[in-house]
């Protein structure tokens, strides 16, 4: 795929790669309109979300875009279209661990295939990077919550070209209907990373899905790839999301992954002899070398800077011009598993942003059995007596006791008490023997 994939990404249309999606209804509106109803439209625009629809999401013909949204260029849109005459899309309130593993074996497969790495990523970053920790309400405070779904918010210059990750995971979250649509974004993304070569990195599971346009956030909270004060722009942004200076460094190192075509970005050439071949559709410029391997050769490439076919944007350059960034851009240049340790952590933490989970404490999904993430032991609930010990506490004081050899039916093979005392016994005589 021919996208970058970063939160600092602005206008990319799809990939010329990309093939049609069906269109299944067409609608007379105007592109600027919207779509899906709002709790309170008219009859008339209930009405045409009364049509019945085999899935969720659907293909739907748009009006052609003069805007710069989507840089004069002709697309189709994926939206939610209700199947009831609701006039919002329902969504399971949270993700079936065992079908969230299927969904990963799939994602595996579709980057085998499609070598849409890049624009998986992006897509998890641009859900996730809306957040704002100084609204506390959830879902007005953004973040991981699966709204980029919904027309009005892939329509942000920021999101231009999503539409096409979008249709690339939709043959399976209609198959994994257990799976939240906020819960595969993240899965894509941080699965993309890790078959990319890249860190493991430890996520969580069991977003719950914003279930209405409405509810998406306003343009503007994702960074641009070229402001006047890079520096400055960065740290403004991320810092609303609760994101320090060496995780804005880390989350940057991404750019190892992707392209940029100028044609939709304006940023980049239309080809070098790194992209002129593809894979995917071939051209535009990307930031390294091997553009589909996640390593920390962004940083190398940047520091370097002797490359004129390797992309280096505003927020690329700064990484080693300001101070602060520089610390930590020159460290990952140097040693690239420090560099996939801060970036495993950075990734999760954007991960998790806004999002709503349940069960609160989330679900992992490792190789073995899904399971829910382990309880925070809190001291003060277990004090008293009078509480109950949660299930997963028992089984945690179960594992410890059977470690040292016990088991639920029998008792520890030595009885530590008795030896205990025998040994103050011991102690007492012999102090009673030498004392006199």
């Amino acid at each position: 795929m021919a996208e970058r994939l970063s939160l600092l990404s602005l206008t990319l249309s799809p990939s010329p790669s990309t093939p049609a999606p069906t269109t299944m209804a067409a609608f007379s509106t105007t592109a600027s309109s919207r779509i899906l109803p709002s709790a309170t439209a008219a009859a008339a625009a209930a009405s045409r979300a009364r049509l019945s629809f085999s899935s969720s999401l659907k293909c739907l013909q748009s009006s052609p875009l003069v805007s710069h949204l989507f840089l004069n260029q002709h697309t189709t849109l994926l939206v939610f279209i209700p199947s009831s005459s609701t006039a919002s899309p329902k969504c399971a309130a949270a993700s079936d661990p065992d079908q969230l593993k299927s969904a990963r074996e799939d994602i595996k497969k579709l980057l085998d295939t499609s070598f849409c790495h890049p624009i998986l990523v992006r897509l998890g970053w641009h859900d996730a990077g809306t957040y704002n920790k100084n609204i506390q309400e959830w879902p007005q405070r953004g973040g991981a919550n699966g709204s980029l779904r919904f027309e009005i918010e892939l329509k942000h210059a920021a999101n231009a070209g999503l539409v096409n990750a979008l249709k690339l995971l939709q043959p399976i979250k209609e198959k994994y209907s257990g799976v939240t649509y906020a819960d595969l974004f993240q899965l894509a993304s941080a699965t993309a990373v890790e078959e990319a070569g890249g860190p493991k990195i430890p996520m969580k599971y069991g977003r719950v899905d914003v279930t209405a346009p409405e509810q998406c956030p306003e343009e503007g909270r994702l960074p641009d790839a070229g402001p006047p004060s890079p520096a400055d722009h960065l740290r403004n942004v991320f810092y609303r999301m609760g994101l320090n200076d060496k995780e804005i460094v880390a989350l940057s190192g991404a750019h190892t992954l992707g392209r940029s075509r100028p044609e939709r970005s304006g940023w980049g050439k239309p080809e070098t002899k790194y992209t002129k071949d593809g894979p995917g559709a071939p051209g535009g410029q990307s930031w390294t070398v091997k553009w589909l391997k996640f390593d920390n050769s962004y940083f190398k490439d940047i520091k370097e800077r002797r490359d004129e076919d390797l992309l280096v944007l505003p927020t690329d350059a700064v990484i080693f011009d300001d101070p602060s960034f520089k610390v930590f851009a020159e460290k990952y240049a140097e040693d690239q598993e420090a560099f996939f340790k801060d970036y495993a952590e950075a990734h999760a933490k954007l991960s998790n942003l806004g999002a709503k989970f349940e069960p609160p404490e989330g679900i992992v999904i490792n190789d073995g059995p899904s399971e829910p993430a382990p309880e925070k032991f809190v001291a003060a609930k277990y004090s008293s007596g009078k509480s109950e010990l949660s299930e997963t506490m028992k089984q945690k004081i179960r594992a410890e006791y059977e470690a040292v050899g016990g088991s639920p039916d029998k008792p520890l093979p030595t009885n530590y008490f008795l030896n205990i005392i025998i040994v103050i016994g011991v102690l007492a005589i012999l102090s009673s023997l030498f004392g006199n």
